[in-house]
């Protein structure tokens, strides 16, 4: 019981060290702007999550079996549970530095598209007969 417990739990240590490195390489491709390959380690990621999930699930179940039982868990299981624990706060760390990532990228587009309009508006913009700006433009060559 004890060997499929520490098994289970060794398992989800390999899940959340390869959550963590795709956590590393998102940060790289939100850096980078590569959606497409961003889009395909999303896809991958969830799959990941969904593993983790299910396996955190399968120690649960082991570890009230083991408890129920009264078999006492090993100083090796618990080192990989803090193991666990150790590696699952850095990729909630990871995660955070990336929305802020995504977050900042997100206000340089709005920024961008701000600016854009801002100098549209400037070229379309000419003088009436009066000397008063308008933004509409009847054309080229075509005077008011």
């Amino acid at each position: 019981m004890a060997s499929s417990l520490e098994s289970a739990i060794s398992k989800q240590l390999e899940l959340l060290l390869e959550l963590k490195a795709i956590l590393e390489q998102e940060l790289h491709l939100i850096s980078s702007r590569e959606p497409e390959t961003l889009m395909q380690l999303l896809s991958d990621k969830e799959a990941v999550l969904s593993q983790i999930e299910s396996q955190d699930q399968a120690v649960e179940i082991l570890y009230k079996r083991a408890s129920d039982t009264g078999i006492t868990i090993d100083d090796s299981c618990t080192d990989l549970l803090d193991q666990c624990k150790s590696v699952l706060g850095e990729c909630k760390y990871l995660t955070q530095i990336n929305a802020k990532s995504v977050e900042q990228g997100q206000l340089k587009l709005v920024h961008l598209r701000n600016t854009m309009l801002e100098l549209r508006a400037r070229e379309s913009m000419t003088y009436d007969k009066a000397g008063r700006t308008t933004g509409e433009s009847s054309g080229k060559g075509i005077s008011v």
